[in-house]
């Protein structure tokens, strides 16, 4: 077994030995490999090996590497996991299957405005700020209800909700948080943990893990 097919099989592993602590089938979780800043060359041996979702930071970076791959694997799905510019509405609402930074009224708008367009409806994730970190996207917990009725409003698919945790201190109380947030909601999609927590993120009831690292290591 090559070495990203081993990286692979292992989390793979590990989210069946977290789901079956939590008594969850392990095939409601998906694992979201994160590919941001990684070439070509090393996205290739995930294809290889199985791996179908992806996820990117950035529209631009997305473009310029991923048709040339969906060309060898048209059955991959493409997720946005960073923060989306409203002018960038239209060329993500063409190239991602998923969108996992909703945050805020006016890009609710360009996303309508944009999958009216293109005839195409991408499912989406609130991303709330859960820690009320400055630094960080996402709308307040306070603000997610005026939030989340906009976007049905405007027709949005709403997926579910998403988070990323203050670093440093635990994640479970912020991803039991997100959790109830989105039953309060009527919500069954949870976008949460990373490299460093997915198991945590599963345990508490995550449909998507957004794992880069512990596939790809260090960062080009």
């Amino acid at each position: 077994m090559s070495e990203p097919a081993a990286l692979l099989a292992d989390i793979h592993a590990r989210i069946a030995r977290a789901a079956a602590l939590a008594r969850r089938d392990p095939a409601g979780v998906t694992l979201v490999a994160i590919s941001k800043t990684h070439a070509a060359p090393a996205i290739r041996p995930l294809l290889a090996a199985g791996q179908r979702v992806f996820g990117e930071n950035r529209v631009q970076e997305a473009a310029a590497k991923w048709p040339e791959l969906r060309a060898e694997w048209p059955d991959v799905a493409l997720h946005l996991v960073g923060q989306l510019q409203s002018n960038k509405a239209d060329e993500a609402v063409r190239l991602f299957d998923c969108i996992h930074s909703l945050d805020r009224p006016g890009l609710v708008a360009a996303l309508a405005r944009a999958m009216d367009k293109a005839g195409r409806q991408v499912p989406c994730f609130v991303q709330v700020n859960i820690g009320a970190e400055a630094q960080k996207g996402g709308v307040g917990v306070a603000e997610l209800p005026a939030l989340l009725a906009e976007a049905r409003a405007a027709g949005l698919p709403l997926a579910g909700l998403m988070c990323v945790p203050p670093a440093g201190i635990e994640a479970a109380p912020f991803f039991a948080l997100l959790a109830r947030l989105a039953a309060d909601h009527g919500l069954a999609g949870l976008s949460m943990g990373m490299s460093e927590d997915f198991e945590t993120a599963v345990t508490l009831g995550a449909s998507h893990v957004r794992v880069g690292s512990a596939l790809f290591g260090a960062r080009e």
